[in-house]
């Protein structure tokens, strides 16, 4: 059995770009000391858009162009970049059916014992992806590290932390 880390959209844009916060570049240093530190695999997401993003419902819902392909705000912040071992999973949308998948045929090959989740945005794509990998293996200790995760709002942060916990996922850290 092994253990995942899932290092979820960060993304320039995310930190410090278009869609940035304070919070988002405080946790960034935690966010490396996790992933350096983490023994078994780790997985990296992309937010990852069109040029055309403005016209998709995302977009018409929140009309701030960011992590469009090819762009740096795209672009995983670079000091976290080089910790990455395998090819980032583009997603299009909040959560990522690919990385589901990707985790259940580990599942099937290795076992997955637990995964845990760090990144932006807690309250959008960390809370997303992890309800997808809850729904792709049931039976495996999903947990979000919070002191390596950040929200768009401090507010929206600690409610998505909420709602993971009444949903058996388990918070880690004191950043509540």
């Amino acid at each position: 059995m092994i253990d995942v880390l899932v290092a979820v959209d960060l993304q320039n844009d995310f930190i410090d770009g278009a869609l940035g916060t304070k919070e988002a570049v405080a946790i960034v240093e935690n966010a490396k000391k996790k992933i350096k530190a983490f023994p078994g695999p780790v997985f990296f997401t992309r937010d990852t858009h069109a040029p055309s993003y403005l016209e998709t419902e995302e977009g018409k819902h929140l009309p701030v162009p960011h992590c469009i392909k090819g762009t740096k705000g795209w672009e995983i912040r670079e000091e976290l970049d080089e910790l990455r071992k395998t090819e980032a999973i583009d997603k299009p949308t909040f959560g990522s059916v690919e990385l589901g998948e990707k985790l259940k045929r580990l599942d099937e090959e290795e076992g997955v014992r637990s995964v845990t989740l760090l990144g932006l945005c807690t309250d959008i794509c960390v809370i997303s992806n992890a309800f997808v990998i809850k729904a792709y293996l049931p039976n495996a200790h999903i947990m979000v590290d919070s002191e390596a995760s950040a929200g768009v709002t401090p507010e929206s942060h600690r409610r998505a932390l909420e709602a993971m916990e009444m949903c058996q996922i388990e918070i880690l850290g004191n950043n509540r």
